[in-house]
């Protein structure tokens, strides 16, 4: 088997070779202008005041675009995984909080898949994670009142992300490791759009969930 001479983790021989190893990154919020150290943050927002994060420097990476896209994949799981978890922790209806914590549990393991894949350190999740910052994101109104809210900007999100890896995958390259990569996250996030509006039906019918 095939070694990353990076990080000497193993190398899959049939799955698209990126090492995210070490890489660290730093950002300015361009709305408070503090400055973070990381490799991705959820939806790329500041973790202090929610502004819009820009990059400050780079250093020599090579293959920046399929970097960049490994990225903004856990970007968007980092969000996702960050807003089941305070969901499950914020719902009052016990069948939402078991259904949030296992889409919880399925966004860490397709972050650690990820982690595996690329070679990438796992992010920790923001223990302050705030349900607006996903609503922000969606583009649906926070109702802290409706339960129904919770699915909404779920499925809002989680549609938002297979609109974007589509879109980033079309305009990559053809036989480009960034372009299958964005082609696997949108066929992955299509899923997670497939299961949340399933179980959204059943839970407004009251029926049990197929998780």
């Amino acid at each position: 088997m095939n070694v990353c001479p990076r990080c000497r983790r193993p190398i899959d021989d049939d799955e698209p070779y990126i090492c995210c190893a070490g890489v660290e990154l730093r950002w300015r919020c361009a709305d408070c202008g503090k400055v973070s150290e990381g490799f991705a943050f959820p939806y790329g927002m500041c973790p202090h005041c929610k502004g819009k994060l820009s990059m400050l420097e780079r250093g020599a990476i090579q293959d920046d675009q399929a970097m960049e896209a490994v990225r903004k994949a856990f970007e968007i799981e980092l969000g996702g995984h960050a807003f089941y978890e305070r969901a499950a922790r914020d719902a009052q209806d016990e069948e939402l909080r078991e259904l949030f914590g296992r889409f919880a549990a399925m966004e860490r393991e397709h972050m650690e898949t990820l982690s595996k894949r690329y070679h990438a350190a796992l992010p920790e999740p923001s223990a302050d994670f705030q349900l607006d910052r996903a609503a922000i994101f969606a583009g649906v109104d926070r109702k802290p009142e409706d339960p129904a809210n919770l699915f909404r900007i779920a499925i809002a999100f989680e549609q938002r992300a297979v609109d974007f890896f589509a879109r980033e995958g079309e305009r990559a390259p053809d036989g480009s490791v960034e372009r299958e990569l964005y082609r696997e996250l949108a066929a992955e996030e299509r899923e997670h759009v497939a299961l949340l509006t399933t179980e959204y039906r059943r839970w407004q019918t009251g029926k049990a969930g197929i998780l």
